[in-house]
């Protein structure tokens, strides 16, 4: 049996009709320049830029953690805050010597870039954030190398910009994470430091944020002695997708909080 002109119509429009609808995402990557600008004019102020890191993170974790936390994160944060978008994540960081070789770049896989570089990629990221109207710009570093050049940008630019009450900043107390640190202690996990490289907060938040990220059969104590070998020096043993969400949550209340102290806004 034909369906009915009428009906052929409908289903034709349909789906039109929902791709029409602006998607309920703070990543600035989803949306379109005329729904970012829509933001902007009902009162988003705020740009955030995550950085994470390709580098090794030892036999049991993969190579795109940092990315993956900092991707979850950044787009969390935004979402609390509601007047701030998530730019895409910069993945490309310091992450030591090339040649000779030094740090994570003894391990295949790993990508480095030298603190000029980076510097110059925060500051020409930022600058494009300020012509379009952004007033605060933070950067949000999930990798430590990345934070002596954001440090520095962040100085830079709000002293440059300070006359046009733009501030940018670093979210130093999201990548100090005490808190995170604290509730795996309370556990009685992750060994000495639970935030060793490729130790158990990195595991458990990697699990959280990106499934399949974690190789379970290799969660095991790793020694600094043998660090030259495995690339990996913390205990994820123990790690859980549950541990890290909640280390996720702790990460992002953080944050939130850290950038209504700058911007002076309430919750």
């Amino acid at each position: 049996m034909k369906k009915p002109l009428l009906v052929l119509l409908l289903l034709a429009v349909a789906p039109c009709a929902a791709w029409a609808q602006a998607p309920d995402s703070f990543y600035l990557e989803d949306l379109t320049w005329q729904e970012v600008a829509a933001r902007m004019t009902t009162g988003t102020n705020t740009i955030i830029i995550p950085t994470g890191g390709t580098e090794q993170n030892g036999p049991a974790i993969a190579i795109g953690k940092h990315n993956w936390i900092v991707q979850y994160t950044s787009g969390a944060i935004a979402r609390q805050l509601g007047n701030a978008l998530a730019a895409p994540v910069l993945a490309y960081v310091p992450e030591g010597s090339v040649n000779p070789p030094q740090g994570h770049m003894l391990f295949p896989g790993t990508i480095s870039i030298d603190d000029k570089a980076y510097a110059g990629v925060l500051e020409d990221t930022a600058r494009s954030f300020k012509q379009h109207g952004f007033h605060y710009i933070f950067f949000l570093g999930d990798s430590g190398g990345n934070q002596d050049a954001q440090k520095a940008v962040a100085q830079k630019l709000s002293k440059e910009w300070e006359a046009e009450h733009v501030v940018v900043a670093n979210m130093d107390a999201y990548y100090a994470d005490a808190d995170g640190a604290a509730f795996v202690k309370t556990l009685k996990l992750g060994g000495d430091d639970p935030q060793a490289h490729a130790g158990f907060m990195d595991a458990a938040e990697s699990m959280a944020a990106h499934a399949g990220s974690v190789r379970a059969d290799k969660l095991t104590h790793y020694y600094a002695k043998d660090s030259a070998t495995t690339g990996a020096v913390g205990d994820p043993d123990g790690a859980t997708a549950e541990y890290g969400k909640k280390l996720l949550a702790i990460k992002v209340a953080t944050a939130v909080t850290e950038i209504r102290s700058i911007t002076g806004e309430k919750k």
